[in-house]
């Protein structure tokens, strides 16, 4: 039998949390599949450099536009596009006029996948959007959402049936995360000893919020005035408004912006303490990671992540929107080492339980290949 091709069509093909679950998926499926990848922008393709070379993976720089206006004509120039392949994975709202194509031309078996929302949709789904997943939807065999939250939404608002919604959370390989890094794993700085390191991995982007964090940040040191840095790893729009925000609050020398970095096993270990100051979340694969490395999380309790942490990490949620709510959290872990122990140990102990990569790629490759064989 033919090694399938699979087609994936990004909102965008960058390095952030869906694109690393996919990257790792390729990487781990080896030759049981072939895949070809699109995305909406077509300069923000960053993530094929994670792909293993080994991997039968290229970008297809010749699709037809994902965005755009939904007229037939396009639509059906999408079917088209679609029908060579032998399943059609679509991410996201961005790719959501190839799910309509799908449904009103028909096709090979499409899977669609929803990992959140971006800023323009931070404080409510928009209407026409609603309407149009309620539409484009019954052209995917399934929708596939990794949190508790998205789950909900597909079914009640999007008014998906149950049958065609699967939950499938993100998992690591929690292994990679237990050797600590030596002081020097951030190219630039070395991590001296008594030093607290604040760590985040995101995309510089406004629903992260991380001018938030500087503030929450700034706010646990008035409280401490400790030996502490903050380390923003990540690329993006939002870079001058984080170096803004801390030159505003008087921490521009504590903090740290190395940029984007690879391999999270290799640096987050250096972190204290795991911080997340974003506007909307679902199930941030940087979280777990960090869980992993036996860290402990002040985080805005947004999306799943009540869920995610440990029992002994809750009370370190902010429950709101104030940067002072997550700086007392930060200040509480600063200030109590023991504290800082024993709930990272219990978060490591709940990933290690729930979140293990081998039951991700095994229920992603299950159903690939059933939608393939006609089984799913």
């Amino acid at each position: 039998m033919a090694v399938p091709t699979v087609l994936h069509l990004h909102s965008t093909f960058d390095l952030g949390g869906k694109e690393a679950r996919a990257v790792r998926l390729m990487n781990a499926f080896g030759d049981r599949f072939r895949h070809r990848i699109v995305s909406a922008m077509p300069g923000a393709v960053a993530a094929m450099d994670a792909v293993d070379p080994e991997i039968d993976a290229e970008l297809l720089p010749d699709f037809p536009p994902l965005a755009g206006r939904s007229g037939l004509r396009r639509l059906r120039g999408l079917a088209k596009a679609m029908r060579p392949f032998d399943l059609i994975l679509t991410y996201n709202f961005g790719a959501m006029d190839a799910v309509m194509a799908r449904r009103a031309f028909g096709g090979p078996p499409l899977i669609h996948h929803e990992d959140g929302f971006n800023e323009d949709e931070r404080d409510g789904q928009k209407r026409t959007r609603i309407a149009y997943r309620r539409m484009a939807l019954p052209g995917a065999k399934r929708l596939v959402v990794p949190s508790h939250l998205l789950e909900n939404i597909a079914l009640k608002s999007w008014k998906q049936p149950g049958g065609r919604v699967l939950r499938i959370p993100n998992g690591i390989e929690t292994r990679r995360f237990e050797t600590p890094p030596p002081p020097t794993a951030i190219p630039g700085v070395v991590k001296r000893d008594g030093e607290v390191w604040i760590g985040t991995l995101a995309g510089l982007r406004p629903i992260k919020n991380l001018p938030r964090l500087v503030e929450a940040y700034a706010f646990a040191q008035k409280i401490h005035g400790m030996n502490a840095r903050l380390a923003i790893v990540g690329e993006g729009p939002e870079r001058e408004r984080i170096v803004e925000a801390a030159r505003k609050a008087g921490v521009e020398a504590q903090l740290l912006l190395p940029g984007f970095m690879a391999n999270p096993s290799a640096y987050v270990g250096l972190f204290d303490i795991f911080a997340l100051s974003s506007d909307s979340e679902q199930f941030p694969i940087s979280l777990i990671e960090a869980m992993a490395a036996g860290l402990p999380a002040a985080c805005t309790a947004v999306g799943d992540i009540p869920r995610m942490v440990a029992a002994e990490n809750l009370p370190l949620l902010a429950r709101t929107a104030d940067p002072d709510a997550l700086g007392r959290s930060l200040a509480r872990l600063m200030g109590d080492d023991g504290l800082r122990r024993r709930v990272g140990s219990a978060n490591r102990d709940k990933v290690r339980a729930d979140y293990e990569e081998a039951v991700m790629i095994d229920r992603y490759e299950a159903l690939y290949a059933g939608a393939v064989s006609g089984q799913a």
